[in-house]
């Protein structure tokens, strides 16, 4: 046991000598003064003050660029689909005379297949009451 105590001993002497002399070096090696410390703290914040405005004045410059290529690309694509939109209503307009076209070409076809219909009836009556005129003279 009285080893243990020696050991004990020993640590706590080595520990407060230790602490001593990282108190002395601290002391003797300290850079500056509190007045001087403050100073240069102050310093830090007035430069870290000016980092934070141009960060931020340079990401409101950014944002607004971004903005306005927004703003130029929303603009190309509403003029883009408007061009669309008038194409589309021209090829409607077009395909609408077209079937316009084929409506009355069909229309006319029609009408001459019902002319022609009501000839041949015509002629096939006629056919058929002077058949029946003849078959009743001869009777």
């Amino acid at each position: 046991m009285g080893e243990r105590n020696g050991d004990f001993g020993a640590f706590v002497t080595g520990f407060v000598i230790g602490g001593l002399v990282g108190a002395a070096v601290a002391l003797l090696y300290a850079p500056q003064s509190g007045e001087e410390t403050r100073t240069l703290i102050r310093e830090k914040g007035i430069e870290l003050k000016d980092q934070v405005e141009q960060t931020a004045d340079q990401a409101r410059a950014s944002a607004e660029r971004l903005a306005e290529d927004a703003k130029l690309r929303a603009e190309e694509a509403r003029k883009r689909a408007e061009e669309l939109a008038a194409e589309a209503r021209a090829r409607a307009s077009e395909l609408q005379q077209r079937g316009q076209v084929i409506l009355e070409e069909q229309k006319t076809r029609i009408e001459k297949a019902v002319d022609a219909g009501k000839k041949a009836a015509r002629r096939k009556k006629t056919q058929i009451e002077g058949g029946d005129e003849s078959a009743e003279a001869k009777a």
